[in-house]
C-alpha cells in the first residue's frame, strides 16, 4: 500500500505526539521532516547507547541540521533522557524545535516525569480517516477491519489485526510493567469489550471478569493511557433532566473492538456491527475536534428515562448532537433522542447518520449518508453539516 497524504497540521512549536502503536505516526514523520535528525528509540543500539551515555544525545542534538526539528520517536521507552533534552531546549539548542513521539504518556508520569514542565504541547495522531482513503474507503471494510495504518497496509489485514490485538497489546502492557496479572487483564478485555458503544460499569465488569473494581479501574487508564481506547462522560451543561452517570465506553479503533469482542449464539450482527459503526464515528469526530481551534469536547447524553445521544460535540467550534444507526431505515423513533436534546438546546445543530439513509430529513431532524459524512470530516475544516447549511 503506498503512502497516503495526512491530513495532520504540521506546527512549528515543540511538542509531544501521542498516538497508538501502528497508527502512522513515524511514517508521517519521516515524509514530513525528510531532513531532519530522527532517533528511534527501538533501535535496540541506540537505546542502550543513549540510555548508558546520555550525554550522547546532546551531541548528536548539535550536529542536527538547522531549521529541521529534532525527531524522538518511542520516547516513553527512556523517560530518563527528557532531562537531557530539558537541558538542551534551556541551552545550546534553545529555539530549535523538538517532536517527541510515543505510544503511552503512563511511564513518562509513573516515573515523576512531568512533561517537561509544560514546555511542549500535546499533540495526538489518530488513525486514518475517510478523507485521508479517498475514494478507496469503504464503510463495510472499515467497520469489520477498522482504520489502523498498519493493518491496511498488511497483505494478511484480517491476521495482523489479531496479533495487533492480542500479541501487541499484550506486549506493551508487559513492557509499561502497567499489569502483573496479565491473565486477569486479558479477562478484562473480553468483558470490557461488551461495554463498547455502551455505559460503563466497572462494577459489572469488575464482575464479569473476577477482579477488584479498584483493578478494573486500572485496567481501564492503562487502555486509555495507551490511547487504545476512551470514555466519554455524560454532557451536563445547564441540565434540565435527571441523567445518567455512568460513562460510556469505545476502544480506538472499531476493527480491535471486533478482533477483541468474544462471539455468542445471542449475538447478532446488528449489535456489534452497530457498535464499531458507532465507535468509527467516534473515531472521526475526536480527531477532528482534535484540530478545531479552541477547546472542544466529546460527550454523549442520556437521561435516566432512556432517551440518548450517541455523540456531543460541545466547545468553541459550536454545539452538536449526533446519532449513529446502523439501517437505512429511520422512524420518528430513531429520533426521539435527538428531538429531545433539541428541545433543551435550540441551538444545537441535530444529525443523524445511516447506511444510505431512505430519507433527508425525519421529524424535522437531518439525515445524512454515514460514509458521505465521513468523508466530509476533515481536520482543520468546518464540520459537514454546518457546510451544507451554509450553501442553503
Amino acid at each position: 500500500m503506498k503512502y497516503l497524504e495526512r491530513r495532520f497540521p504540521r506546527i512549528g512549536e515543540s511538542h509531544f505526539l501521542f498516538g497508538p502503536r501502528g497508527s502512522g505516526k513515524s511514517t508521517w514523520l519521516r515524509h514530513a521532516y525528510p531532513r531532519s535528525l530522527y532517533i528511534d528509540l527501538l533501535d535496540p543500539v541506540l537505546f542502550r547507547e543513549l540510555t548508558a551515555q546520555p550525554e550522547r544525545l546532546g551531541q548528536a542534538i548539535s550536529r542536527a541540521p538547522r531549521g529541521e526539528p529534532v525527531i524522538i520517536d518511542e520516547i516513553q521507552k527512556a523517560p530518563s533522557l527528557l532531562d537531557s533534552i530539558h537541558q538542551a531546549i534551556e541551552g545550546p539548542a534553545r529555539g530549535r524545535q523538538f517532536i517527541l513521539t510515543g505510544s503511552s504518556a503512563r511511564k513518562l508520569r509513573r516515573t515523576g516525569v512531568n512533561l517537561l514542565g509544560g514546555r511542549l504541547l500535546l499533540r495526538q495522531f489518530h488513525p486514518y480517516l475517510a478523507c485521508e482513503l479517498g475514494s478507496s474507503f469503504d464503510l463495510d471494510s472499515a467497520v469489520r477491519r477498522g482504520m489502523i495504518p498498519l493493518v491496511l497496509a498488511s497483505a494478511r489485514p484480517e491476521e495482523t489485526l489479531r496479533a495487533y490485538s492480542t500479541l501487541y497489546i499484550q506486549q506493551e502492557i508487559r513492557e509499561e510493567a502497567s499489569v502483573r496479572d496479565l491473565g486477569a487483564f486479558a479477562r478484562f478485555l473480553d468483558a470490557v469489550s461488551l461495554s463498547h458503544g455502551g455505559q460503563l460499569n466497572l462494577n459489572a465488569v469488575a464482575r464479569e471478569c473476577s477482579v477488584t473494581r479498584r483493578s478494573a479501574e486500572g485496567y481501564t487508564e492503562v487502555l486509555e493511557d495507551m490511547m487504545l481506547a476512551f470514555r466519554l462522560k455524560v454532557f451536563t451543561r445547564r441540565a434540565k433532566r435527571l441523567l445518567a452517570s455512568h460513562p460510556k465506553f469505545y476502544f480506538f479503533d472499531p476493527g480491535v473492538f471486533q478482533a477483541l469482542r468474544p462471539r455468542n449464539p445471542l449475538d447478532t450482527g446488528r449489535e456489534i456491527g452497530g457498535g464499531a459503526l458507532e465507535g468509527l464515528v467516534g473515531a472521526h469526530l475526536r480527531a477532528w475536534l482534535a484540530s478545531a481551534q479552541g477547546k472542544n469536547e466529546l460527550f454523549y447524553w442520556r437521561t435516566r428515562a432512556g432517551l440518548e445521544v450517541d455523540f456531543i460535540m460541545f466547545g468553541e467550534a459550536g454545539l452538536y448532537a449526533i446519532e449513529v444507526k446502523s439501517s437505512g431505515d429511520i422512524g420518528a423513533g430513531d429520533v426521539a433522542g435527538l428531538k429531545a436534546f433539541q428541545g433543551d438546546y435550540p441551538e444545537a445543530n441535530v444529525l443523524l447518520l445511516a447506511p444510505s439513509p431512505k430519507t433527508n430529513a425525519m421529524a424535522g431532524v437531518s439525515c445524512m449518508d454515514v460514509s458521505t459524512c465521513l468523508s466530509r470530516i476533515i481536520p482543520g475544516e468546518p464540520f459537514p453539516e454546518s457546510r451544507e447549511k451554509r450553501r442553503e
